[in-house]
């Protein structure tokens, strides 16, 4: 059996959303708890996957088992219109024998998001990757205000999670608010697994 973990799921086009990934990692980490990071491969333009078996670089692409197993969850996904990425919901629209086992029920979750721009749908977009897994029967973990950087931010942060304002070409580093938003909700979902983890025979 192997320890308890959360997942740091994520997708990631230009890097952002995979620094906030490491971040939130760091966070779970420093609560004691192992941070699994992984990814999704981008969906194809053509009519059959051709993503390669394993990513050239980062994290490995999520199997279901990564998902079925661990104690908590951090789902990430840059903005696209106001919604997470297709290639996260893809992913995420797989689990339907994960949602009929209830293999996700009361399981803590948390979600982030970066945008190009600051009000490019970040709420909106934490919002969207909250439905399904409110569906899995999963616990929604948000961030307190409580937090200092979530009144301070200029740049992103929001209550429904961590998020980042990238800019127009996605270059701009997360900011130290940002940063602190995103080790918080490791630490949350860390503590909150660790408190709801029971063994399972």
């Amino acid at each position: 059996m192997t320890a308890p973990y959360i997942l740091v799921l994520y997708y990631s086009r230009h890097g952002a959303t995979a620094d906030m990934a490491r971040h939130i990692a760091r966070g779970v980490e420093q609560s004691g708890m192992e941070a699994r990071m992984r990814t999704v491969p981008a969906v194809s333009n053509d009519c059959e996957a051709v993503a390669p078996e394993v990513p050239t670089e980062g994290a490995m692409y999520a199997s279901l088992d990564d998902l079925k197993n661990c104690a908590g969850l951090a789902l990430g996904s840059p903005t696209r219109f106001g919604n997470m990425a297709a290639a996260m919901k893809y992913f995420l629209d797989g689990t339907s024998n994960l949602w009929l086992t209830g293999e996700l029920v009361n399981k803590p979750a948390g979600v982030f998001t970066s945008t190009s721009s600051l009000h490019g749908g970040q709420e909106s977009t934490l919002l969207s990757m909250m439905l399904p897994l409110l569906h899995h029967g999963m616990l929604i973990c948000g961030l307190p205000y409580s937090e200092p950087a979530l009144i301070n931010t200029q740049s992103g942060g929001t209550p429904y999670g961590p998020s980042h304002v990238a800019g127009a070409d996605s270059k701009r580093a997360l900011d130290q608010d940002e940063i602190s938003l995103c080790l918080a909700l490791g630490k949350r979902l860390a503590q909150f697994a660790q408190q709801l983890e029971t063994p399972r025979g």
